[in-house]
């Protein structure tokens, strides 16, 4: 999605070709792509992200940490403002060994600033894994989890929350996604079909939040919350004139945090 946005939108609000070099067999074309549901998210949260982290790292932030990082291709495409970071990829180990073999296939040697940590976060804490590599506790740190909580339970959520406040210090920040718990309650058609698929595909949707009580539910994992966006208004953000196509419901929210 990332890089048919790159491709196909007249001003991509972000640009990433290695979609299709680290995912080569794609069964969906550029058209499918740009019509998923999916598709607004993935973009704006891209965005957001970056955004964040780009005015992390002018306040001093050198290390940045993508927890479920998937098929995010930062590392490979690191802007300008980015050549001072560490970059820490944790993510489940059968995932994440598909990712370094397409890499590797690709005759792309990642630099030493790049550190993959294997790690079922279902078993072991953020902290945990990060303490198995070079990340450095006393370092302000930025961390990103993109799309992850949706598929998890309140409680894997808020300690994962927690694990993150404990193991960087104060000023570091947090960027993550999440639905507004009022969605699994009301249960529109469109949500139900959503969640069927996903179910199907084994992962299915477990938990949100209450965006009235994130601020509260944050302080009592040693986070504040600096800013949370539902959907109309991130496209107010990032696609106010509705060129680009990223309008998404209101239950879909991002969030920045800081740790306190």
């Amino acid at each position: 999605m990332r890089a048919a946005h790159t491709r196909l939108d007249p001003a991509p609000l972000i640009e990433d070709p290695w979609g299709d070099v680290l995912i080569p067999d794609a069964a969906q074309s550029d058209e499918a792509l740009l019509r998923s549901r999916a598709y607004p998210n993935v973009i704006t949260r891209t965005r957001y992200a970056e955004d964040a982290l780009r005015a992390a790292v002018a306040r001093g932030i050198r290390q940045y940490v993508l927890i479920g990082a998937g098929f995010d291709s930062f590392a490979l495409r690191r802007p300008p403002y980015a050549k001072d970071l560490q970059i820490f990829e944790i993510d489940f180990p059968a995932t994440q060994a598909l990712k370094r073999d397409r890499i590797k296939a690709c005759d792309i040697a990642l630099p030493d600033f790049v550190h993959f940590i294997a790690a079922d976060l279902s078993e072991e804490s953020v902290a945990a894994a990060l303490a198995h590599s070079p990340f450095q506790a006393d370092q302000l740190t930025f961390f990103s989890w993109l799309g992850v909580t949706m598929y998890l339970t309140r409680a894997a959520n808020i300690a994962t929350f927690k694990s993150i406040a404990s193991c960087a210090p104060a000023r570091s920040e947090l960027v993550f996604t999440y639905f507004d718990e009022r969605l699994f309650q009301a249960q529109p058609e469109s949500f139900r079909e959503l969640e069927k698929r996903v179910a199907a595909m084994g992962e299915p949707f477990l938990s949100g939040f209450d965006p009235a009580a994130l601020g509260a539910d944050l302080a009592a994992c040693g986070l504040e919350l600096v800013e949370d966006l539902n959907g109309a208004a991130i496209a107010a953000r990032y696609d106010s004139a509705g060129k680009h196509g990223l309008g998404q419901p209101n239950s879909s929210h991002i969030a920045h945090a800081r740790v306190t």
